[in-house]
């Protein structure tokens, strides 16, 4: 590759000015594109839907400590075959939590409220601290209802968050740091301008393209810093994107698929009806792959960066052919990672469609599992083929190899100053 080479800073390897040039290029031209259609979709205060609102007037949430609790309610039995005789009767006073409340008009005094199911059966104690809605009195005669809202989980989560934050900074040190301000910057991207977008009814695919767009350019230079092989990473990175971007619309197009296959979708249905759901849909395909299509890209641009200072005499076929054994060993543990992980978060949907006498095909194929099914594939598609493309731009980028003067032992050295044109 004709022209001069420049060194990147952590490894001290030459890059070629060419590919380097037309790296650079792509990227700029790609982060102005981000910015304007960021700027273009950002909705304005007039564009949201109206706020709906999560409790009637005069209602007050209150915290309070559990007295006492009752036996869990016996869980129906689906068995429509049973007898009424041989189906368990519920207890008396079933799923009744005594709780006295820190503030309220019945603060520290008992007051009894029915918790549901779930919350009986979660194994709450005396002690626990709850929340607990007030409902005012309807006429000057009555008095005041209580109700059950849930468990306080804020000390749980908060002492699990913190130790999260301590164990990152400790073994990935600043590394890790930045990571967690990328991560922040993310969900502001995510809640300032993503979701807001989507509920004024904007482009699904050209909002996740945006703020995906957006969050990578930040993510990946902040935390692995501003050099070539992070630029090389971060274009394989926006390919990917683009690749699991095309393979969504076709597959939400082809299956199709709605993007409403759960009561949450059909709640959000009914509060807002200005919303593509199919591209609500493909928002959620291109995010999904986000966090594991960095991973990649990163591993493959780092790998070409060490095997080029491990061997300088290496051609670029020979880069990318080592290179490539390296992402296919990843790409299998990452496919792994992220089957699993779906098939962890809808362990339960599963479980409740084994019990149907269907057969595997027509299960995957169910609209409950067809969302997941098609969001997973596409995922990996984007992520099999982000690795290749990656691995490609990586090895063109590095300079050629060295002659065999340069790899004489006075200068086999990494960083040594390779000729100007190969």
């Amino acid at each position: 590759m004709g022209g001069s080479h420049r060194s990147d800073h952590e490894l001290n390897i030459e890059t070629a000015r060419l590919p380097r040039r037309i790296l650079l290029g792509f990227l700029a031209v790609m982060a102005a594109v981000s910015l304007v259609a960021t700027f273009w979709l950002w909705p304005s205060a007039d564009d949201q839907p109206q706020h709906q609102e999560y409790a009637a007037d005069g209602v007050t949430f209150l915290s309070g400590e559990v007295v006492s609790v009752a036996e869990p309610c016996p869980v129906i039995s689906a068995d429509v075959n049973a007898a009424p005789a041989e189906r368990e009767e519920f207890p008396e006073h079933c799923n009744e939590v005594v709780v006295r409340p820190e503030s309220g008009s019945a603060k520290g005094q008992e007051v009894t409220v029915l918790a549901t199911p779930e919350a009986s059966r979660a194994g709450v104690e005396p002690g626990d601290t709850v929340r607990i809605a007030e409902i005012p009195p309807a006429t000057a005669d009555t008095e005041a209802v209580f109700a059950w809202v849930g468990i306080e989980r804020n000390l749980p989560l908060g002492l699990l968050a913190i130790g999260f934050v301590i164990v990152v900074a400790v073994v990935a040190r600043i590394r890790g740091i930045l990571a967690l301000v990328g991560l922040g910057f993310a969900a502001l991207v995510v809640g300032k301008f993503m979701l807001p977008a989507l509920l004024a009814g904007e482009n699904g695919t050209g909002v996740a393209l945006a703020g995906s767009s957006l969050i990578m350019f930040v993510v990946l230079y902040l935390t692995h810093g501003a050099s070539i092989r992070t630029s090389t990473a971060l274009a394989g990175t926006l390919v990917g994107i683009a690749i699991t971007a095309v393979l969504g619309y076709w597959v939400v197009d082809a299956a199709r698929l709605s993007g409403i296959s759960d009561e949450d979708g059909e709640r959000l249905s009914t509060f807002v009806s200005d919303i593509s759901f199919q591209g609500l849909l493909m928002s959620a395909v291109i995010i999904a792959g986000l966090g594991v299509l960095n991973d990649v890209t990163i591993t493959q641009s780092s790998a070409i960066w060490e095997l080029r200072a491990a061997g300088p005499e290496l051609t670029r076929r020979q880069l990318f052919t080592s290179g490539m054994r390296i992402g296919r060993d990843h790409i299998a543990s990452t496919i792994y990672t992220i089957v699993f992980a779906y098939a962890g978060t809808g362990l339960m949907v599963l479980m409740l469609l084994s019990l149907y006498e269907r057969s595997l095909l027509d299960t995957l194929t169910d609209a409950a599992m067809a969302e997941e099914v098609a969001r997973t594939l596409v995922t990996a598609i984007g992520l099999v083929l982000a690795v290749p493309v990656t691995t490609a731009i990586a090895a063109a980028t590095v300079a050629g190899p060295a002659t065999p003067s340069a790899t004489t032992p006075a200068s086999s050295d990494a960083t040594s100053t390779l000729p100007e044109s190969q």
